[in-house]
């Protein structure tokens, strides 16, 4: 899949710190927001992987680079694209841009993703038809 998924989400008063700015962690939040709802549209819920094929996906690198504060009610589009996938992780790239006209960028990640066995949170294979389908 070489197109971005795109996820929208408003900004509210619980996601910013004092002065109505997204405080950062939340960014994260958005990002793994965007990764599930991408996955979701591919056929995969996440909470069936876990359920029914024993295997759960955890982060285990992110390198983001904040370009702008969002603030309380902004409206934010989050894109995610898988850049590759391995044996046992997948690698998105992902941005969240300001849901206007002009889209501007306020953050850019790199995110990396392992695919673990849900009992023993060991390393395992993606099955073949989940990155059949993500390709």
């Amino acid at each position: 899949m070489n197109d971005s998924f795109r996820f929208s989400v408003r900004v509210y008063w619980e996601d910013t710190d004092g002065g109505g700015v997204v405080y950062y962690a939340n960014y994260l939040k958005y990002l793994e927001r965007a990764r599930t709802e991408f996955l979701r549209s591919c056929g995969f819920e996440q909470s069936a992987l876990q359920r029914e094929q024993n295997l759960v996906f955890a982060v285990v690198s992110a390198q983001i680079d904040y370009l702008q504060p969002a603030r309380l009610d902004d409206a934010l589009r989050i894109s995610a694209r898988l850049l590759y996938a391995s044996r046992a992780s997948l690698t998105f790239a992902q941005a969240i841009c300001r849901a206007d006209r002009d889209e501007t960028k306020i953050c850019r990640a790199e995110v990396k993703v392992a695919c673990l066995d849900a009992s023993t949170f060991r390393p395992r294979r993606i099955p073949v038809a989940i990155l059949e389908e993500l390709h």
